[in-house]
């Protein structure tokens, strides 16, 4: 039986998300509210806790999981960035945007891409997930919460604490979330290339001539 925490939405219940972070400490999968929709998240270093993440969502290791990270500086620790990319990612940080780059050494393998050797990172703006993210001390590996077959992110705690109460251990709610989805850019061959079209607008980033 899942776990479920009501936080504040702006003024989060620091005890309730340190339980929430001991679950992830220990392999749990947690749904986590973000500025885009609901995710699914988990520790990065858990090899057990990742594959349950992938097998709840229904996808393999082709399909990109993204670190979520706290702010610009802990993200360079996980992805390769030179300073045109750099520039991109600051003009959309902390925001509802994934970018896709290559990893660093301090990705674990089997959590990139397996013949790209690239990874999702995104800072959220959202004043749980940061709050969460800052107790951790690190990233957190997740996806966005789309139950197999389907084409819209959960975004209501009741409802993934119902569906979902046998598979995850946590559901942290603060309130819905949007229902889009963040925007993908890669940023991994050099050139900007929007992957998916979601919640971050493209001319906040200036590659709306790109959409």
């Amino acid at each position: 039986m899942a776990q479920y925490f009501e936080v504040h939405p702006q003024h989060p219940q620091a005890r309730l998300l340190k339980q929430a972070a001991d679950i992830l400490h220990k392999g749990g999968v947690v749904a986590l509210p973000t500025d885009s929709s609901y995710a699914l998240v988990c520790h990065l270093d858990d090899k057990d806790a990742v594959a349950a993440l992938r097998r709840i969502r229904g996808v393999d290791e082709r399909h990109h999981l993204t670190l979520l990270c706290r702010d610009l500086s802990e993200l360079a620790n996980y992805a390769r960035v030179d300073n045109r990319q750099f520039r991109l990612l600051k003009l959309g940080t902390p925001g509802p945007y994934t970018y896709i780059l290559e990893a660093t050494k301090e990705v674990p393998r089997r959590v990139s891409h397996p013949s790209r050797r690239t990874v999702g990172l995104r800072v959220p703006e959202h004043t749980v997930a940061q709050a969460l993210l800052e107790i951790l001390g690190q990233p957190l590996l997740g996806t966005t919460l789309i139950m197999p077959g389907e084409e819209l992110a959960l975004n209501d705690a009741n409802e993934i604490r119902e569906r979902l109460q046998k598979q995850v251990q946590a559901v942290i709610d603060s309130g819905a979330c949007p229902l889009e989805p963040t925007t993908v850019i890669d940023l991994s061959s050099g050139d900007a290339v929007v992957v998916r079209q979601g919640r971050g607008d493209l001319a906040r980033v200036g590659l709306a001539a790109l959409a």
